[in-house]
C-alpha cells in the first residue's frame, strides 16, 4: 500500500490533501469535522484583526452548470473574510489544536498594509499553537480599498516587504497565497519566497463575472439588483490552475529535460514547498497536481459541493494511481512531469528529428550499424552517397 504521508516544512501531514480557506473552514465545528474525516490539513478561513469592518450579503454565490445536468463547472462566490470576532478565532485555534494535537491547523491571515498590524496578528495567532501560516495576498473582490488581498498580491514590492515583516517574527512555517490576475505570477511568488516564506500557495479564485440573467438583465449574483465581479472556481479552472503551479514549480525547482524534484538543483528555491489549488475533486485531479510539483493540495469549493468525506474518495483516488505506476510515497513522482515541458522551437527541432528518422527509414537509409543488411549491402551502400 503506497504511503500518502508527506513532510512538507518539517510539518507532517497524513495525507496531501488540504481543505482550503473559505467557508469549509469557517468555525471550530466545522474544522473539527474536517479533521474527523480525515483531512491531512485545514486551512481556516481568513481572519484579520478588525473583523467588524466585515460585511457579507446574500446571495453570494453563482454556479455554472454542464448543460443539461446538474453537474457544477463553476463556482464563483462574493464572499469575504471572516466576519468572526478575532478573539474568537484566538479560542477556537486553541481548542482546535487542544483536540487534535495531530491536526495540522494553518491560519490564514490577512491585514492592512500597516506593519504594526500584520506583526500583531502573527504574534497572536501563532501562540495559540497552529501549525503554519497563510498569507491571503489574494482574495479577489473583498476590501481592494483597504490595500487587501489581491490589491496588495499585485503589487511585487509592498508583498515583499510585508512577506519581510511577517518572517521577522513568524517561528512557524509560512506560505504565501498567490493570486491568478496577474500577468507573470512568479513575479509576486518569487518576491515571497525572497523575503523568507516558506511555501507558496497558488492558485486563488480568478476575478470573474458568471453571467448576466437575460430575463431581468441583471449580473449574477444579483444583490439588491447590483453585483460585483467575484472569485471563479471549481473545475472549469484547473487548467489555468495546473499551468500556473507549472510555471511557479519550473521556476523553484528547474524543470525542461530535468527529472522529478530532488534530482535536479536548477531551481531557484528547490528547498521551498508549493500548495496547489484550483478544480480539485478527484484523486486523479490531484495527482497532476503532484507531478508538476506540489506538495499539497488544496480544496474548497469541492467540499462545498461533495461535503468533507470528500477526503476518502480522494485518497482512495490517489492511492489506485499510484499502486497502478509503482510509487510507494508522494515523492516518488511529484514533479516528474516538469521535464516534459519545452519550448515550441524545441517541438519543431524534435519532430523534424522524427520525421527525417522516419524518412530515411523508409527510404532504407542506414543510420546505425545494426541496420545493415547483407543481401541489401551495396544498394544501402549507394544511398550514403552524397553526390555520383
Amino acid at each position: 500500500m503506497p504511503s500518502l504521508e508527506c513532510i512538507v516544512d518539517g510539518v507532517r501531514f497524513a495525507n496531501p490533501f488540504v481543505v482550503g480557506s473559505g467557508p469549509p473552514g469557517t468555525n471550530a465545528k466545522v474544522i473539527a469535522k474536517a479533521f474527523d474525516e480525515g483531512w491531512g490539513g485545514v486551512i481556516a478561513k481568513t481572519v484579520s484583526l478588525d473583523a467588524s469592518k466585515v460585511v457579507n450579503v446574500a446571495p453570494r454565490y453563482a454556479r455554472m452548470r454542464a448543460a443539461g445536468t446538474n453537474e457544477v463547472l463553476g463556482w464563483q462566490n462574493i464572499e469575504l473574510i471572516s466576519d468572526r470576532p478575532f478573539e474568537t478565532w484566538l479560542d477556537e485555534f486553541r481548542q482546535l489544536k487542544e483536540r487534535y494535537p495531530e491536526g495540522v491547523l494553518i491560519a490564514s491571515v490577512m491585514e492592512e498594509y500597516n506593519k504594526d498590524a500584520w506583526i500583531e496578528i502573527i504574534e497572536r495567532v501563532q501562540e495559540t499553537g497552529v501549525d503554519a501560516f497563510e498569507l491571503n495576498f489574494s482574495c479577489p473582490h473583498g476590501l481592494p480599498e483597504r490595500k487587501m488581498g489581491a490589491a496588495m498580491g499585485q503589487n511585487t514590492e509592498i508583498l515583499e516587504e510585508v512577506c519581510g515583516w511577517v518572517n521577522s517574527v513568524a517561528t512557524i512555517p509560512v506560505w504565501a497565497k498567490m493570486t491568478p490576475n496577474v500577468t507573470h505570477i512568479v513575479d509576486p511568488a518569487r518576491a515571497a519566497l525572497r523575503a523568507g516564506c516558506e511555501g507558496i500557495a497558488a492558485i486563488n479564485t480568478i476575478l470573474a463575472v458568471m453571467g448576466v440573467d437575460l430575463d431581468t438583465l441583471r449580473p449574477e449574483p444579483t444583490v439588491e439588483g447590483y453585483s460585483v465581479p467575484g472569485g471563479y472556481s471549481c473545475k472549469a479552472v484547473r487548467p489555468i490552475a495546473l499551468r500556473m503551479v507549472m510555471e511557479l514549480a519550473t521556476m523553484m525547482y528547474g524543470g525542461g529535460s530535468g527529472s522529478a524534484i530532488g534530482r535536479s538543483s536548477r531551481g531557484e528555491f528547490p528547498d521551498r514547498s508549493l500548495s496547489a489549488i484550483g478544480g480539485v475533486e478527484t484523486g486523479d485531479d490531484a495527482a497532476q497536481f503532484l507531478l508538476l510539483g506540489a506538495s499539497t493540495v488544496q480544496v474548497c469549493t469541492g467540499v462545498m459541493i461533495h461535503g468533507y468525506k470528500l477526503a476518502s474518495e480522494l485518497c482512495r483516488g490517489l492511492e489506485a494511481f499510484m499502486e497502478k505506476h509503482g510509487f510507494d510515497s508522494i515523492d516518488a513522482f511529484r514533479g516528474h512531469s516538469l521535464q516534459y515541458f519545452t519550448t515550441h522551437a524545441e517541438l519543431v527541432r524534435r519532430q523534424h528529428e522524427v520525421k527525417a528518422r522516419e524518412k530515411a527509414e523508409r527510404e532504407g537509409v542506414v543510420t546505425k550499424d545494426a541496420a545493415w543488411d547483407g543481401d541489401a549491402f551495396v544498394e544501402q551502400s549507394n544511398k550514403l552517397v552524397s553526390n555520383d
